[in-house]
């Protein structure tokens, strides 16, 4: 019995150290807390842009005209090219407008060939007529011939200016230096001065014009603005002014603003603006239509957030995760206002000191526990 007694007893002792084992058995550690990398949230200033479509034009732009009647010998320009204030563009035939310089001046030579003779005459008169010698009759109407004599010269004067003034328009000039388009008659046209033909037209292309416009009611709500003190002004000639293309490249010159309108057109309820920019390749050409970014006013107390720390749903609700003082995650709804390079201005839900995260947000939701490190933008 008593090997039986002792097999029991060994049996009864390994299952209680099997079930003593079982029982001391360890819990599986906790997950790791997720780390990400966060950013401070803080106010600068920051300038307030808009974005507003327009049409580039010409500085400057010179219609070419005949000043002078008669028959088109010679165009004297390339098509297209540049061409300096002064150039000679057309030459009218000046034969007929030679011959009535040439028939003005022999009027004039016998005008004054006229009032020579009617001075002399005059003269003698006043020294006979002292003495009696001839009537005062006489002598009148000699100085009156005179009189008349000196008004045919002046007369005859005039009409040579005006017979050599009509040669010099058979050379027509450019008025002003740019470029020079079609020519709209040809060789032989018959061109007057009374209707004043159209013989070509000159742009100056650099600098260059970009006219725009902007809703009367924006600039209301923008002066709202500054009277509440949330805005700065910028002023015109500090302005930044930059052009999008109609491929959507941004012009490589930064522009000016020169002026706003006015007056709002009652048909639109707009204002026109008007910003220079310098053109010296001539890239930017008359009739092109363009979008110009204008720095209208500066934001002394903006909050800014990476693009990148903020989910745009469906509905186009922003959300960020904003870190909480005992490190758990919170999803915060905010209001986006414009975007400037790689950052939102938060308009509403966010404020100074702050903390968002940028780096992890695929390891995180709301109301985990997190480790914060700082994200650097200049690592990315």
């Amino acid at each position: 019995m008593q090997p039986f007694t002792t097999l029991k007893a060994g049996v009864l002792a390994l299952s209680l150290g099997i079930l003593t084992g079982c029982g001391s058995k360890s819990a599986p550690p906790p997950p790791p807390v997720p780390e990400v990398g966060v950013v401070t949230i803080s106010s600068q200033n920051m300038p307030v842009t808009t974005e507003l479509p327009g049409r580039i034009d010409a500085e400057r732009i010179a219609q070419v005209r005949a000043r002078a009647t008669g028959i088109l010998l010679k165009r004297l320009f390339v098509e297209g090219a540049e061409v300096n204030a002064g150039d000679t563009l057309f030459q009218i035939d000046p034969a007929p407008l030679q011959a009535a310089l040439d028939s003005a001046n022999a009027v004039l030579a016998k005008a004054q060939a006229e009032l020579a003779q009617t001075q002399a005459k005059s003269d003698r008169y006043k020294q006979l007529v002292a003495i009696n010698a001839v009537s005062k009759q006489d002598y009148d109407d000699a100085s009156a011939a005179t009189l008349q004599a000196k008004a045919d010269v002046a007369t005859g004067k005039a009409n040579v200016e005006t017979a050599s003034l009509n040669l010099g328009y058979a050379s027509v000039t450019s008025p002003i230096s740019g470029k020079i388009g079609e020519a709209k008659v040809t060789e032989g046209a018959y061109v007057t001065q009374s209707d004043a033909t159209e013989l070509a037209v000159v742009q100056q292309l650099d600098p260059i014009y970009f006219d725009f416009t902007e809703s009367s009611t924006d600039v209301l709500k923008l002066r709202a603005s500054f009277d509440k003190g949330q805005l700065e002004k910028v002023a015109p000639d500090e302005a930044k002014v930059t052009l999008i293309l109609e491929d959507g490249s941004t012009y490589q010159s930064p522009g000016k603003l020169l002026f706003s309108d006015i007056t709002v057109d009652p048909s639109t309820g707009m204002i026109t603006l008007r910003a220079e920019f310098p053109n010296p390749d001539h890239v930017l050409l008359p009739g092109m239509f363009a979008r110009v970014q204008l720095e209208q006013a500066v934001n002394p107390n903006a909050v800014t957030i990476l693009q990148r720390a903020v989910a745009l749903n469906g509905n186009g609700t922003a959300t960020a995760m904003v870190v909480k003082a005992d490190n758990t995650i919170e999803a915060r709804t905010i209001k986006l206002g414009d975007a400037i390079d790689d950052k939102w201005i938060v308009t509403d839900g966010l404020k100074a000191g702050e903390i968002v995260v940028v780096e992890g947000l695929q390891k995180i939701k709301p109301g985990a526990a997190v480790k914060t490190t700082p994200f650097s933008e200049t690592e990315q």
